[in-house]
């Protein structure tokens, strides 16, 4: 484990927890503690038993534990975003010139989306060694993996510029595929672990925005660089060969700068929740234990779904936009990307307000079943729009449509972590992927042919169909905010140790 050095200034808000008399310490059956899982104990994980959890964990410790938080958060933060930011842009850069790449490689359109689906299939079965990697060796080797395979994904397709090296490209982008794979999971582990309490939402969101401000660029970009020349296939080698170089590049840098910036943790831990973490033994740890517990989470297990549901549906309309647009709209491939990036930047400002909102209000389950609601209303707006001749209507509709659709992503991570606390917020952000993934090829595939086959209102109309199904799963969501109960309990101690009361 790599710690801050003891240079390092620190900035914030700041404390000490205060050991507990004589608590006794408790089993608690989750795969952090030994323990046989009894009925009941899942309800029973509330704020007065955590906090004796904590007060035991405090009493053991024997002492005082300061809280502080570090100014490098702040860096950590902005390097991850922007790798996350690459690996976004590469996985859209082709389904947004399906008909570009498809005329330069001699290849279907089908086989173009599969470079976009490769890294939903890459995701499924790489997910659960990513996860068990992050517990075991930690959030730098983790990190340092995915910038890592994201540069050498993009170096890689720099060898693919001829149309006959389409399984180069393809290659190119398993790899990328497989990098994102160390990436999705993050956001929601260097919130808890850098932040602390009041910021953690609106961290996990902006880690979550890196990802979407690539897909947005990943819309915009592509089309101004390269655009359709048919009959000048060097020329259109040459300006793929432009996006394709510079995006290496970049990748790049940014490995050696995730090199030079991401730690283990910081030296002190930035909430009272992480503390209590990080007193735990780790042969107190079982991996396999904690993926159990998750599964036999019922809230956890019904956001699973729905998450899936609801991601999975971004996924497939983000792949197939360039050729919804094109059915109604023909020549209109630089609008297809504005509009693409019309509905991720109104994406990231809703990820930005949820997450903001979060922090003050820690209403979870609320804000996702109202966002959830809202997003299924702009899908049924945009299919019943999207036909209508007005391009300026499809901008509108789309930017509705990412306000909510996008804004969810980081809800989803976030109650994941309230409801399922003390589990690893890796592996429970993991599994959420895996979910979105899942979904995502499904409905790609399927919203795909019914598009090819009828008409974008038909594919469209399938995904309203599953948000319904959506709105349904996150209503029947128990909300038990596990982690926000610990730091209100500590808290509530501190307070009546400074006043004195017993």
């Amino acid at each position: 484990m790599v710690e801050d050095s003891g240079e390092e200034e620190a900035e914030g808000e700041s404390g000490e927890m205060p050991a507990a008399a004589a608590v006794p310490p408790l089993q608690r059956c989750n795969g952090f503690l030994p323990g046989k899982e009894e009925a009941g104990t899942q309800a029973a994980l509330a704020g007065g038993e955590e906090r004796a959890e904590a007060e035991a964990m405090l009493a053991a410790a024997g002492g005082r534990v300061e809280t502080r938080l570090s100014r490098r958060r702040l860096a950590v933060l902005a390097v991850f975003s922007c790798y996350s930011l690459v690996n976004a842009f590469q996985w859209i850069q082709y389904s947004i010139l399906s008909n570009v790449f498809a005329g330069f490689y001699g290849v279907s359109f089908t086989q173009i989306d599969w470079l976009s689906m490769v890294y939903m299939v890459a995701y499924v079965p790489l997910i659960l060694p990513a996860t068990w990697l992050l517990d075991a060796r930690g959030l730098r080797l983790t990190a340092l993996l995915g910038a890592g395979l994201n540069g050498l994904g993009a170096w890689l397709k720099c060898a693919s510029l001829a149309p006959d090296r389409y399984p180069v490209t393809l290659a190119a982008q398993a790899i990328c595929a497989v990098a994102q794979v160390f990436i999705l999971g993050l956001p929601s582990r260097i919130a808890s672990v850098w932040f602390g309490p009041t910021e953690v939402s609106t961290a996990c969101a902006v880690a979550v925005l890196g990802n979407q401000l690539g897909t947005a660029i990943g819309f915009l970009l592509p089309p101004v660089l390269v655009p359709n020349t048919p009959n000048d296939i060097d020329l259109m080698a040459h300006n793929i060969g432009i996006m394709f170089y510079g995006t290496a590049i970049v990748s790049t840098l940014l490995f050696f700068l995730t090199g030079l910036v991401f730690k283990e943790k910081p030296k002190y831990p930035p909430s009272y929740s992480q503390a209590v973490l990080q007193m735990m033994p780790p042969e107190d740890y079982s991996y396999k234990q904690s993926i159990i517990n998750l599964f036999k989470n019922i809230p956890f297990v019904l956001l699973l779904i729905s998450y899936g549901i609801m991601t999975g549906a971004f996924y497939s309309v983000s792949t197939l936009l360039n050729q919804m647009i094109g059915t109604h709209y023909e020549g209109e491939e630089v609008n297809a990307g504005r509009i693409g990036l019309t509905l991720v930047v109104a994406g990231m400002v809703g990820s930005i307000v949820c997450g903001l909102w979060l922090d003050y209000t820690k209403t979870y389950k609320q804000t996702t079943l109202i966002v959830y609601i809202l997003s299924f209303i702009g899908l049924l707006v945009f299919t019943f729009t999207l036909d209508l001749g007005y391009l300026i209507v499809v901008f509108v509709t789309a930017g509705v449509l990412g306000f909510f659709m996008t804004g969810y992503l980081p809800l989803g991570f976030e109650f994941a972590v309230e409801i399922t606390y003390p589990e690893s917020e890796g592996t429970s952000s993991g599994l959420l992927n895996a979910s979105a993934q899942i979904f995502g090829i499904v409905f790609t595939l399927v919203q795909g042919k019914l598009v090819t086959d009828y008409s974008p209102r038909a594919g469209n109309l399938f995904l309203c169909a599953w948000i319904f199904v959506g709105i349904i799963l996150t209503a029947l969501i128990k909300s038990d905010l596990r982690r926000h109960n610990v730091n209100s309990g500590i808290m509530n101690l501190d307070v009546k140790a400074v006043s004195g009361d017993s």
